[in-house]
């Protein structure tokens, strides 16, 4: 046996050879022996030892790192490969264990599947990486030109907020970096084995530092901290207008970097409107049909439900963002248009903000037993069953389990829908909450988007318009057995449902009739915004 052969710990000899041990050219998976060319004849002979022996590459058995080629657990031979637990199984395992259900596949089409999946995980890798250094320089160029435009006084201080912020991202850039070199070595490889066995056996560690090279957080040093408030605040004492400046570098700089939760607000599409020519009493449209508001001499309560036309539901990505007045009650989602008097009588998914309480609105189906038939010849006994649609509300925890960083009642909400779900956000300036994730039980092409106002008596809107009448000479209930209004020279009104009475003469509130004294009979007419599609 030659020296060299010794010494070179790569070269796998031939388990057969009893003398001169010549190097193996295959190891034979269930025999788990390793042969020469002139021992392997006969697995290649052979017509069933070719179908029931795999065979790969020259295989040291028993190295540290590779696992053996038997399972453990039942001593069968290792045959397919879980894409669920990345790890070889047997036929045992794959039929009878926890694997039964899991995504197997042959160690040849799991090679073939892991080595495109590994190719374009690098490949979108590298594009996402090289993308958002562009955008980085980008934004970086940008910034440096809105900053030479601003006050000489207050460029050094804005200037170490923009160092402060590089810096942080220039680091995380790093790291990431790091990460990906690590992943793009074990990438290599496992690109360069060709032996299906040993591909598999490298591919766990290779999702390990894919998953790491993932991990890292951009945003990391973005967040508020010492350094970022002291130097906002010695710009807040020179001058208000380089503080907005400031905070739109740094939430452009966070959109920058996490644009799915740090965004500036996307209009809604201009082709959308609210479908609706009846709206409730006091409730009107704007001449665009995006906006609704709410007068106060037109009526008392009102509750009226808005249709958004120009979106269908569909599988493709699809939202709208709506502008809420925290004067009234709203619900916000997909219903069935034809239950739109009592959402809860047909299929809904929503969201919805009564008094101070969010809560959603789901729908689910179960079968009932409608009726049981009887046939005469047989005996037999036939159950009619339908389907039966229920609608449930569950209370929003407000705090979102986070303590220092609640989630305030949403002003602004964008709803985003891709079936099967539907996700509510609450947006503010350069940034985007998730308040909650509605799963579908199943699609339907009746659903249509609408928000549904409801303006009470005794909510917030009518008591802030009514705040203002009492100095035109509103009179309350508690002030008076029967409403009434003063005018300024001293007639008094009685107020008799939408009209009012003096000395048996009747002035209607809609015709905005006159006093004697040329003054408008009633309170002062307040209009309020209660929606808006943005």
């Amino acid at each position: 046996m030659s020296d060299n052969l010794l010494k070179n710990q790569k070269v796998i000899l031939c388990d057969m050879c009893t003398e001169d041990r010549k190097p193996a050219r295959k190891t034979c998976m269930k025999c788990e022996i390793s042969m020469c060319v002139q021992h392997l004849q006969t697995h290649l002979t052979s017509p069933v030892l070719l179908q029931t022996h795999p065979l790969t590459e020259p295989l040291a058995l028993g190295l540290a790192g590779l696992s053996t080629t038997k399972c453990p657990q039942h001593g069968k031979l290792l045959e397919y490969y879980c894409l669920d637990d990345l790890t070889c199984v047997c036929v045992s395992c794959a039929i009878e264990d926890q694997h039964r259900l899991h995504n197997m596949k042959t160690f040849s089409t799991a090679h073939k599947e892991l080595m495109e999946k590994l190719n374009a995980e690098q490949q979108a890798s590298l594009v996402k990486t090289n993308e958002d250094y562009v955008n980085l320089g980008k934004w970086e160029k940008s910034e440096r030109e809105k900053l030479g435009r601003s006050s000489l006084r207050l460029v050094e201080a804005v200037t170490s907020l923009r160092d402060i912020a590089l810096t942080s991202v220039q680091s995380s850039f790093s790291s990431r970096m790091v990460a990906i070199k690590t992943s793009k070595s074990s990438m290599q490889e496992a690109q360069k084995e060709k032996d299906t066995f040993r591909f598999l056996q490298m591919y766990s560690q290779v999702h390990q530092d894919l998953e790491k090279a993932k991990a890292v957080d951009l945003r990391k040093g973005l967040e508020p901290g010492s350094d970022r408030d002291k130097l906002v605040q010695e710009i807040r004492e020179n001058g208000e207008e380089i503080v907005k400046q400031a905070g739109h570098l740094w939430g452009s700089l966070l959109t920058l970097v996490d644009p799915e939760n740090h965004q500036e607000l996307i209009a809604t599409g201009s082709d959308l409107i609210f479908d609706q020519n009846n709206p409730g009493p006091g409730m009107s449209l704007s001449e665009d049909k995006k906006k609704v508001f709410y007068s106060n001499w037109l009526g008392g309560s009102s509750a009226c439900m808005f249709p958004i036309q120009g979106i269908q539901s569909g599988h493709s990505f699809e939202g709208w963002v709506t502008s809420l007045s925290k004067h009234c009650d709203w619900t916000i989602g997909l219903c069935d248009t034809n239950y739109a008097k009592e959402l809860r009588d047909g299929e809904v998914y929503a969201l919805c903000c009564k008094g101070n309480q969010l809560s959603f609105l789901t729908t689910q189906y179960s079968e009932r037993i409608t009726a049981f038939s009887l046939r005469h010849t047989h005996m037999n006994m036939r159950r009619r069953t339908e389907n039966v649609l229920r609608v449930f509300s569950q209370a929003i925890d407000p705090s979102g389990n986070n303590i220092t960083n609640p989630l305030a009642w949403p002003q602004k909400v964008e709803v985003v829908f891709s079936f099967p779900d539907l996700t509510f956000f609450s947006v503010s300036q350069y940034q985007r909450r998730k308040i909650v994730t509605i799963t579908m039980s199943h699609e339907s092409w009746r659903l249509t988007p609408f928000v549904c106002l409801e303006v009470e008596e005794s909510q917030k809107v009518l008591k802030h318009l009514r705040t203002s009448t009492h100095a035109a000479g509103y009179l309350s209930p508690r002030q008076h057995s029967q409403k009434q209004w003063r005018c300024s020279c001293g007639r008094l009104y009685n107020e008799t449902g939408d009209a009012y009475n003096y000395d048996g003469n009747i002035y209607q509130k809609s015709s905005k009739a006159t006093c004697v004294c040329r003054e408008v009979i009633g309170p002062p007419h307040i209009t309020e915004m209660l929606c808006e599609l943005l």
